[in-house]
């Protein structure tokens, strides 16, 4: 079986094994040329969402995207985030979510980018110098604006989802979360009950270094990470795995995953496992 889709909103079909653009080299030369090839092969092979961020090199993982990859076919969906920012030129970086910010940052993505909408915008982090209304609020008005055309979080609690959901539309969210590592299972267990696409980064995390995990794999013919992406297919319905890597074979490997099944038994042991 392939991919299975997923109507993240209700309306924006996407398949539930996307692609983290933010390990791909942005610097000119043959590693940008190979960062390119793998966002192409990830497109090739099926995946209909590549994430990134401005925080992915001030725009330039937005930048070397749409180089690779523009235009777009008429099923992908590139999703970027915005409200991390520079103190200065070669400052250091940090939550910044004021109004001016973010609408800048979005400005910049959709040239970047070379879109007209960004299909779905997250918020980086929740600023916490910013009043929420102010950050979601300014969100909401590039949403009016028809240059945003879904709104998403990064990093947040069950109580931050609940404020934002008075203020927005909340479609999806992106949190850390991975076989080993479940800080976020009461987040995860929220947008299931609300249909809200849960977009796990750091999908795989240290699954390769489990024991326990590569005894599954070796039952299955796979590798440990496989076996981690299908645990999170398995998981929930709301799951999209968004697995990130700058070379074509481990992509190759990861998006290999959909195919693997678990068995009832393989899950159970699975889900007692922690870091």
């Amino acid at each position: 079986m392939g991919i299975v889709d997923f109507h993240i909103g209700g309306n924006l079909l996407v398949r539930r094994l996307g692609f983290g653009a933010m390990h791909l080299p942005t610097e000119p030369g043959a590693a940008r040329e190979q960062a390119i090839a793998v966002a192409r092969r990830a497109v090739e092979l099926g995946v209909t969402l590549i994430d990134t961020a401005h925080l992915y090199g001030g725009g330039a993982n937005e930048e070397l995207l749409a180089e690779a990859l523009y235009p777009y076919p008429d099923e992908l969906v590139i999703t970027t985030k915005v409200g991390v920012a520079r103190t200065g030129p070669g400052g250091d970086w940090r939550l910044d979510a004021r109004p001016e910010i973010l609408r800048d940052q979005v400005e910049q993505a959709l040239r970047r980018l070379r879109v007209e909408r960004i299909e779905l915008l997250q918020l980086h982090r929740v600023d916490p110098e910013t009043s929420l209304a102010d950050q979601l609020g300014t969100l909401r008005e590039l949403q009016l604006a028809g240059k945003v055309g879904r709104i998403g979080l990064s990093e947040v609690s069950v109580d931050q989802l609940e404020r934002a959901q008075e203020i927005v539309e909340v479609v999806s969210v992106q949190n850390r979360y991975n076989l080993l590592d479940r800080e976020h299972e009461p987040v995860l267990r929220a947008c299931a009950e609300a249909g809200i696409a849960f977009l796990p980064w750091r999908p795989v995390g240290l699954a390769a270094g489990d024991p326990r995990i590569a005894a599954v794999a070796a039952e299955l013919g796979a590798t440990a990470a496989q076996v981690a992406l299908a645990w999170l297919l398995a998981r929930s319905p709301v799951i999209l795995p968004i697995p990130g890597t700058g070379r074509i074979g481990h992509l190759e490997e990861n998006v290999a995953a959909v195919g693997l099944r678990l068995s009832p038994a393989q899950q159970e042991r699975l889900a007692d496992l922690r870091s």
